[in-house]
Order: structure tokens, then C-alpha cells, then sequence
């Protein structure tokens, strides 16, 4: 693995716990993360449970005892990665956006698609969907519970840059991490979305915003020119020549809201944003159809609201469903009904797909193209909110080349 902060610290747990829980035709064998700081990868290995440590991600490339290179880094990074990886025959599970351009991206998907002709695979880690109650979501879709999807709306918001004192992180820095809210939480409901309903968007109109447009450099930074606006260098508190606080500029959204249609007729309505104050992980989705409705709260992981028009009128109501029956979507391995999961079983959840696909031979999801896909979209919504909101086409996943 390659990365040891959040999503390190989620993929490891994930890694130690899915064996353990499921039985599955492969074992996960922690060998080697990966970190730039030696003395940070080195805790980081002793405390996830990794039997080694790298500050080089090229050692487990050259590894003949590693099969599988999980992409935990910024975006920037994701395609250097993974596309070495790839062309070394290991499997690969890249964290999502895939990319941080469209370029990247299409260049991972082709190179996916050409590593799984030899058998190699590729997944985007995409987690919401093994939420068991998103995929119970689904499945009420693809039965036709809702009959006719006429609408969609989808929300994901927090709130921890609301502070305009809080530090310019790589989150807040395009070249590191594409896209703001867009890509950091937006790609989220975007796929989630998408999965759920089986469409996908085609076309979009949008908005982006950047509330907080300079912020103190970090204290200590060394991921910045050694100095800042040609001011002078920054000190080891973030000050430049002792003279107070440096700032740096964000140069990404803070918030992106756009309206979409979807390939089978559905309008839909997506906000992202990470200055909804009070909103801490608030990702919900609705779906409206001709014979129901259903809707997600993440805030309430292990429920669906579920409204069933085809019952007499006197009965129609929204009904709360608890996802805990050994029945539902990957619970049969966890407690008895009613004792709820959390966010970090979906990650266990997405290890178990990952090594039953890579151990069977199947084609793991979602794929490189499909996360692609997700990529086309968030490029239509920034090119679109740099147009002043205008209609814009989501790119087609093949590109054409002129003749």
C-alpha cells in the first residue's frame, strides 16, 4: 500500500479485519506500505499492522512476492502508480478520483483494460457502494420498486474549512488534489448516484465557489516553494522572514452545485460543499420514481426510508427500513439483527469484492472505466461553471480523434 494517513489508516483496517470475517478463496498478506516520511511510515507500519516499510513506492513494484498495489496518495500521484503497477502484472486498487485530470484517467483506463487481457485487474475504491443499505438501494431500483426514476438529488456535505485560519492543506491545492468539494466529496455522489439508479449523467449545468481564497501555510510545510509570493522563506512556523503567518492561495472549489440529466430520463440535482457549518459527513440521497421513493442518510448508515405507492392509501407512508438482516447485502457475516455496522466496514466490504474478483477471475467493480466516467463528469462541471453555468456534455467515455 502506498499512503498511511486516513484512507491508509481505513484500507489497513480493512485489510486486517476481511479475512477474519469472511471466507473468502485468497488470504491478505500485509507486506509493504509505503510513505515519503521514513520515520511516519515506520510507526505507521507498526501500528496498521504492515510487516515492512518504504519510503520508495517502486520497492513494491519490484517485489515478485506482491500481487496487489493499493493507491492510498493524493491524486497527483495516482497515475505514476498505478500505471507502473499495471505494466508490472499487479492487481490494483487505486482510491478515488482515479485522477486528477481526464488525461490521467483515460490514460489508467487503457492501461486497465489492456492488464486485464493478461488477467491483471483493476478497481477504483469507490466504498459507498458496499454500504450494505446503498446496495439494498439499488436492488429496490433494479426491481422496479420505484417504477419509473423521474428524479434524483443528492447532497454531501461538511464543514471542516469553515475556518478561514485553517491551513492551506494539499486538499486545498489543485495541483496535488485536482478539485475541491468537487472531486473530494462530489465524486462521491456522483458515482453513488449513478450505481444506484443504473444511468448516467450525460449533461450538466454548474456553479463552484471559493469562499476562503488565501490560507496560513502550514507550520513546518515542506510540501510549498521554499518561499511564497517571492516574499522571502518560510520559517518553521509558517512565517516568512519572522514577519507573521505566509499564505498561500486555494486554488480550488469549496463548494460545487449543479443540476444534470441522466441518461434515462432523470433529472437530478447534486451540492457539494465543505463550508456547511454543522455538517460534518452529511452525504444523503434520494431517489424518486413512479412508484416510490427510497433515500440514504449516511449520518444514519445501517437505514433506508422506503415509500411504497402501490399500497392502499391508507397505509402509504415512509417506511424505515433497518439493513442488519443477515439477508441484506454482506451482513450475513457480521452480529445478529439489529446490531448496527459503521463506516469502516465498508472498506472490508470493498477488500472482500476485491480479492473474491482478483482470486475468480472476474472483472472487479467499480472498474478504471467506470471511475473515468466519474472523471468526464466532474470535467463537465468545473468546464461548465467556468462557462457561467453553461448546458455542457459529458465527454463520451472513447474519444474520437479527428481525421
Amino acid at each position: 500500500m502506498v499512503g498511511y494517513a486516513f484512507m491508509g489508516a481505513a484500507h489497513s483496517q480493512a485489510w486486517r479485519t476481511v479475512n477474519r470475517v469472511y471466507d473468502l478463496p485468497a488470504r491478505a498478506r500485509m507486506a509493504l506500505i509505503c510513505g515519503r516520511d521514513a520515520g511516519k511510515v515506520a510507526d505507521a507500519a507498526d501500528r496498521l499492522g504492515w510487516e515492512a516499510h518504504t519510503t520508495n513506492w517502486r520497492d513494491l513494484i519490484a517485489r515478485d512476492d506482491i500481487d496487489v498495489v493499493d493507491v492510498c496518495t493524493p491524486g497527483d500521484s495516482h497515475a505514476e502508480i498505478a500505471l507502473a503497477a499495471l505494466a508490472a502484472g499487479k492487481h490494483v486498487l487505486c482510491e478515488k478520483p482515479l485522477a486528477n485530470t481526464v488525461t490521467e484517467a483515460r490514460a489508467m483506463a487503457a492501461a486497465a483494460a489492456t492488464a486485464q487481457a493478461a488477467g491483471v485487474r483493476s478497481m477504483c475504491g469507490f466504498n459507498y457502494r458496499r454500504v450494505p443499505a446503498v446496495t439494498m438501494m439499488r436492488q429496490l431500483v433494479a426491481d422496479g420498486r420505484l417504477g419509473v426514476i423521474r428524479h434524483v438529488r443528492a447532497t454531501y456535505l461538511q464543514d471542516w474549512i469553515v475556518d478561514p485560519q485553517f491551513p492551506l492543506v494539499w486538499r486545498l491545492q489543485r495541483d496535488k488534489a485536482g478539485s475541491g468539494a468537487l472531486g473530494d466529496i462530489g465524486a462521491h455522489i456522483i458515482d453513488l448516484t449513478q450505481f444506484v439508479t443504473g444511468q448516467r449523467i450525460t449533461g450538466v449545468s454548474a456553479i463552484t465557489e471559493t469562499f476562503v481564497k488565501e490560507r496560513p501555510l502550514p507550520a513546518g510545510s515542506s510540501g510549498l516553494a521554499a518561499t511564497v509570493d517571492g516574499a522571502g522563506p518560510v520559517d518553521g512556523h509558517g512565517a516568512v522572514d519572522g514577519h507573521g503567518p505566509a499564505t498561500g492561495t486555494v486554488t480550488v472549489d469549496d463548494a460545487a452545485v449543479f443540476v444534470a440529466r441522466l441518461d434515462g430520463g432523470s433529472l437530478a440535482t447534486y451540492e457539494a460543499s465543505r463550508f456547511a457549518t454543522g455538517r460534518k459527513n452529511a452525504l444523503r440521497v434520494e431517489i424518486n420514481g413512479s412508484l416510490g421513493t427510497v433515500a440514504f442518510d449516511l449520518e444514519r448508515l445501517n437505514e433506508l426510508e422506503f415509500y411504497d405507492a402501490t399500497r392502499p392509501a391508507a397505509e402509504q407512508g415512509f417506511t424505515r427500513i433497518l439493513v442488519t438482516e443477515g439477508e441484506h447485502p454482506y451482513m450475513s457475516a457480521w452480529w445478529p439483527p439489529g446490531h448496527i455496522i459503521g463506516y469502516e466496514h465498508s472498506f472490508t466490504h470493498q477488500m472482500r469484492d476485491f480479492i473474491e474478483a482478483v482470486a475468480t477471475g472476474a472483472d472487479p467493480t467499480p472498474s478504471f472505466a467506470d471511475a473515468l466516467q466519474v472523471q468526464l463528469v466532474l470535467d463537465a462541471v468545473t468546464r461548465s461553471a467556468e462557462l457561467g453555468s453553461s448546458w455542457t456534455e459529458v465527454e463520451p467515455a472513447l474519444a474520437t480523434v479527428a481525421a
